[in-house]
């Protein structure tokens, strides 16, 4: 398995992603998704919200607001943002203020973190409204990977970002591996 690199694979999730999120139906926005205390609609915000504030923060901007009354057209608009962004020479190569105390955090591993985000959350809300989340089994190994090792000390309790994990077989599909990873029942 080869790593084709972190701009790579964001395209990659942002394909994936795009898909789930075209693929809801008018009627499926209010359902429950593994996100605890998410419906879809909030889920796909969460993700449109999370791609357009990486893609302003590429460009050295401040995040755009929410819009909720279209979650698609939001994601599908702040994907467009998000890979206009990443054609600026080098700017993954730069380092971002990112964190609450100031640290710099190389654009690369921003990525790798936005990557995280739309699998996990791409698998959310595929399951919510009952599609595939198809986002490559070579992407989502390289995904669980970086998580294991990302998030091996990760918070606890009810305001962490993930649940503990939960035990998925070995040999279920590595996106439904990364799903039990960020807690989620699969």
């Amino acid at each position: 398995m080869s790593d084709p690199g972190p701009r790579k694979d964001l395209e990659s999730a942002l394909k994936g992603a795009e898909t789930i999120v075209a693929g809801v139906r008018p009627g499926q926005w209010d359902a429950d998704t593994p996100c605890a205390g998410l419906d879809a609609r909030a889920v796909a915000g969460h993700l449109a919200g999370g791609v357009a504030g990486f893609a302003a923060q590429l460009r050295g901007d401040s995040p755009p607001g929410a819009d909720g009354d279209d979650p698609a057209a939001a994601f599908k608009s702040a994907a467009a943002e998000l890979r206009a962004a990443l054609k600026a020479p080098g700017v993954l190569d730069e380092v971002y203020k990112a964190t609450p105390k100031g640290r710099g955090i190389p654009g690369a591993l921003l990525a790798q973190v936005r990557t995280l985000e739309l699998l996990g959350h791409g698998w959310d809300l595929a399951r919510a409204t009952g599609q595939p989340a198809e986002f490559g089994d070579d992407l989502a190994e390289r995904v669980l990977a970086v998580a294991r090792l990302t998030l091996s000390a990760r918070p606890e309790g009810p305001d962490a970002p993930y649940g503990p994990a939960v035990p998925v077989p070995e040999d279920a599909p590595p996106i439904d591996r990364l799903a039990g990873f960020l807690g989620r029942t699969v």
